[in-house]
């Protein structure tokens, strides 16, 4: 559980790094199943629906640098995600009703390992309400060297920067007055969990060590929170809830928005999007 000191520093600064939360065994057992997705990716050469492939990929180097939904490709990454100890972590932020909005898996191979340019994640997925954030579960310790994931502090309170480029929603911070110089790195040992709020800018730079770093990431939001762009399904979107009833009933908030549209073509993950994107910083 998280101390009062703890959760006002993250209402101020919009991140927090908790270590000890998944045991030495919970670790070992998502190292092992995660060895074997990169191993299942020397058999496909091209992204598809549980793949994302970094440059260079090939069956006798594999490069996997993404599985999409995770908890929907092996029943220990959907145990990770009801996890006690994290969620009550996540009730003391947003609230004891909690709905997940999408989880994947990012790894940072040794010598390599894509960077994700700045951003907010807000960006992607507007809501009624602020009350989202995304815990990444360190399956590796997490350094500068290896590629850690760097945010910057009290960004969430700022307003919604522009992601889009010729028109089109690419992903990335734009704006090229946009200043990261006060970004500051989350180190964390393995076992720890990062947070971060839906609208602090963050990012991450390529992997340049001999240690890989996989992170684990879940998206959470309150259970009153709705996304702009719609529900299309409600019992698909009631199936997400983790904790607390479904509710009918939004919270709105005063909060800035920027709709993700239009998009560039068919949706892809954030390393595709930002591809387009040519004037980087994270590189």
């Amino acid at each position: 559980m998280l101390s009062n000191e703890q959760i006002e520093f993250y209402h101020e600064n919009g991140y927090a790094g908790v270590e000890g939360v998944f045991s030495s065994n919970e670790i070992a057992a998502l190292r092992e199943v995660t060895d074997e997705f990169v191993e299942r990716s020397r058999a496909v050469s091209e992204n598809d629906e549980v793949f994302d492939l970094e440059p260079g990929h090939t069956a006798e180097e594999p490069r996997l640098r993404r599985v999409k939904s995770p908890t929907n490709q092996h029943q220990l990454y959907n145990n990770a995600l009801h996890h006690d100890g994290m969620l009550d972590i996540v009730a003391q932020l947003i609230g004891d009703g909690i709905r997940t909005n999408g989880t994947k898996l990012n790894l940072k191979l040794p010598k390599f390992g894509s960077p994700v340019e700045w951003h907010q994640d807000w960006s992607f997925y507007p809501h009624t309400n602020d009350d989202l954030l995304a815990v990444g579960i360190c399956i590796d310790e997490m350094t500068v060297e290896n590629g850690a994931l760097l945010v910057i502090p009290g960004s969430h309170r700022d307003p919604i920067h522009d992601h889009h480029l010729d028109g089109l929603f690419c992903g990335a911070i734009t704006d090229p007055a946009f200043d990261d110089s006060s970004a500051v790195p989350l180190e964390l040992p393995a076992g720890s969990i990062s947070i971060h709020h839906a609208r602090i800018i963050h990012g991450s730079i390529p992997n340049r060590s001999s240690a890989p770093r996989r992170l684990l990431l879940f998206q959470m939001a309150a259970i009153d929170a709705w996304p702009l762009t719609g529900v299309t399904d409600l019992a698909e979107f009631n199936s997400h809830v983790l904790r607390g009833t479904p509710t009918i009933q939004p919270r709105l908030a005063d909060v800035p928005v920027r709709i993700p549209l239009p998009t560039a073509g068919a949706p892809g993950s954030i390393y595709e999007s930002q591809m387009r994107f040519k004037d980087r910083k994270l590189v």
